[in-house]
């Protein structure tokens, strides 16, 4: 069994994820190919997770590739999150993850609406909404705010009946556009705000897609994702793929007998798995430097992730349920954070002494990014801890 270190995973890193210079690429697709999917939770971070990897390209680039070519597409899925995916990737989710959590949603949104009192079969009414909701946008986009004014399923609220802190008013329009999300029936179009800003309007698949695929079955979607997440992070564990998908051990199990993954053993003794065509050891690449966007797909990639982040650094860099702010790395390790000053001037927050040439290069870094910001100032809602306290005054 071929043992594949620390230093060969870090330099994967580089290569694959397109993060070192001589290996950056030129279109959004194919950096969204390269990184199988995008994180899109935070607008910003499909555009700087393009910025990190491809020289040559505006926020307008990534913008035409979303919303004119739509080669590349939002879509929630895997852990309940919102991604890109390149557009011939989404029949597998829709199959599998998204699937999945489309299941899960059905059960939570049924059981609220029953709760509530606001129908004794949620599915029921779950299922009405969801068709009411179709049909409106069968006669063309709208915003959520504008399907809120003119469907009338739509329009409900639930909570906000006690003096409870955590209890507050919740619009039912948002659990019913997920649904349909999930289910590939609708998707996020055109975005209605500035790029920075998570502001979609919402349109059928058939509509924005065209020609919509069929779902692949369950055991080939997830396959068909394990094919491409090895080709992106392995060699990785069956517990950083089971996380990933957020999926069982017995689909994670199947779809690696599936695409005959290869097994390969980590410096730490575990049982990490490659893609049969991916066994070769990655050539030396050149120490490089690269500064992340909160909860970039390569920070968010595995399960374990003590090859590439100090475990002492996790408090300062990831908030309490996990979630990543942004990262700057050095020679493939996560060494601290970047904030922006109010005058949109990308400042780093470094939690190691990375020597002369690494503080260079990732100088070189922030003033390539403050650069390509021109000006906008990204707000975020997983700030880390290291991120608040950097921009103090």
């Amino acid at each position: 069994m071929r043992r594949v270190s620390d230093a060969e995973r870090r330099r994967r890193i580089g290569v694959r994820h397109a993060l070192a210079p001589a290996h950056r690429l030129g279109a959004v697709e194919s950096v969204t190919r390269a990184m199988t999917v995008l994180h899109a939770t935070e607008a910003a971070t499909v555009h700087l997770a393009v910025a990190a990897r491809a020289e040559g390209l505006t926020p307008g680039d990534v913008d035409t590739a979303l919303y004119d070519s739509r080669e590349v597409v939002k879509q929630l899925a895997m852990r309940r999150t919102l991604f890109v995916f390149p557009r011939d990737l989404l029949p597998a989710a829709w199959g599998s993850a998204s699937a999945r959590v489309a299941t899960a949603e059905r059960k939570r949104i049924a059981k609220a609406i029953e709760g509530a009192g606001i129908a004794s079969d949620g599915e029921a009414w779950l299922d009405a909404a969801r068709q009411a909701t179709l049909a409106r946008l069968a006669a063309g986009p709208a915003t959520t705010a504008q399907l809120r004014a003119e469907v009338p399923e739509l329009a409900g609220m639930i909570g906000g009946t006690t003096d409870k802190a955590y209890d507050r008013p919740t619009p039912v329009a948002p659990w019913v556009l997920t649904h349909l999300g999930l289910e590939g029936a609708a998707v996020r179009g055109r975005n209605s705000g500035h790029w920075r800003l998570n502001k979609p309007t919402w349109t059928t698949a058939e509509d924005w897609l065209g020609v919509v695929e069929e779902p692949l079955d369950e055991a080939a979607g997830y396959a068909e994702l394990v094919r491409r997440w090895l080709l992106t992070f392995g060699p990785g564990t069956a517990a950083d793929l089971q996380w990933w998908l957020g999926s069982t051990k017995t689909a994670v199990t199947r779809a690696l007998v599936d695409v005959e993954a290869v097994e390969v053993e980590l410096d730490d003794g575990a049982t990490a798995w490659l893609h049969p065509q991916d066994t070769e050891e990655t050539a030396p690449v050149e120490p490089w430097a690269a500064l992340l966007p909160t909860l970039d797909t390569t920070v968010m990639g595995w399960k374990g992730r003590d090859f590439y982040l100090d475990p002492a650094h996790v408090p300062c860099l990831f908030d309490t349920n996990g979630n990543a702010g942004t990262t700057a790395w050095w020679g493939g390790r996560v060494v601290g954070c970047w904030v922006q000053d109010n005058e949109g001037v990308v400042r780093l927050s470094l939690l190691e002494d990375v020597g002369r040439a690494g503080q260079e290069s990732l100088d070189a870094e922030a003033a390539r990014l403050t650069a390509w910001l021109g000006g906008t100032v990204i707000g975020n809602v997983y700030a880390s801890r290291q991120m608040k306290q950097a921009r103090l005054p």
